[in-house]
């Protein structure tokens, strides 16, 4: 199958699909980046005894965890500017990422929060700690230990969904497949040099998540 590509097209667009991979890092790192702390707060929100706080923290964690990716993209991308807010394709995809990992990075957190023992938190509590200092102190640095290896799973889901960015003219990775396939009508060497460069990205992914599991204090007991 191989012998029917055009590898030499595919070696002429280098420049275009190195500049498509390294735009698909930096907007996965940042997205990554941002979805960890929306979802650290959505976690503290949905956690907290206070109804202010657990009621739209709970309502967004349901709200974005029950809807496509895609709708909340569009959403994003046709709805702002309606709304008068004339907002870039990149950040709009970008928000849509953040949003949308940081739902469920709300939810692995709070898995890892609620693993935390009692009795450690009850220590807390009684050496005069408040909520927010027993959750810096006490509760995340152990939650976070645990749930890296979920949530290194879940930056690899983030990078297989900036693809969807494609969609609204983003310059990444995907969109440089979309490129060559519109110029010199080759979908198959496109996409192929596209899947092997997202393949690239998932074993740094992986191997980063294997590495850090064998230096993870927090880890289960083989």
């Amino acid at each position: 199958m191989l012998e029917s590509f055009n590898f030499r097209v595919m070696f002429e667009y280098y420049p275009l699909f190195l500049k498509g991979f390294l735009s698909t890092g930096w907007i996965s790192l940042v997205s990554l980046i941002l979805s960890l702390l929306v979802g650290i707060l959505a976690c503290a929100g949905r956690l907290s005894r206070s109804r202010l706080f657990s009621t739209p923290a709970a309502a967004y964690i349901e709200t974005i965890r029950s809807t496509p990716l895609l709708a909340q993209i569009y959403f994003f991308y046709f709805g702002l500017p309606s709304l008068g807010f004339l907002v870039p394709e990149l950040q709009t995809g970008i928000l849509a990422l953040t949003l949308n990992s940081g739902a469920y990075m709300a939810e692995i957190v709070r898995a890892g929060m609620q693993s935390v023992s009692t009795g450690q938190i009850e220590a807390g509590t009684s050496s005069g700690l408040n909520y927010f200092q027993r959750l810096r102190f006490i509760i995340l640095p152990q939650a976070i230990g645990v749930t890296i290896p979920p949530l290194l799973g879940q930056a690899i889901v983030l990078v297989k969904d900036s693809s969807l960015l494609s969609l609204i003219s983003v310059m990444e990775l995907t969109r440089t497949g979309q490129i060559l396939t519109n110029e010199r009508f080759m979908p198959a060497e496109g996409f192929f040099a596209v899947a092997a460069l997202y393949l690239v990205l998932y074993f740094l992914l992986k191997s980063l998540s294997t590495w850090w599991q064998k230096r993870l204090i927090f880890r289960q007991a083989v």
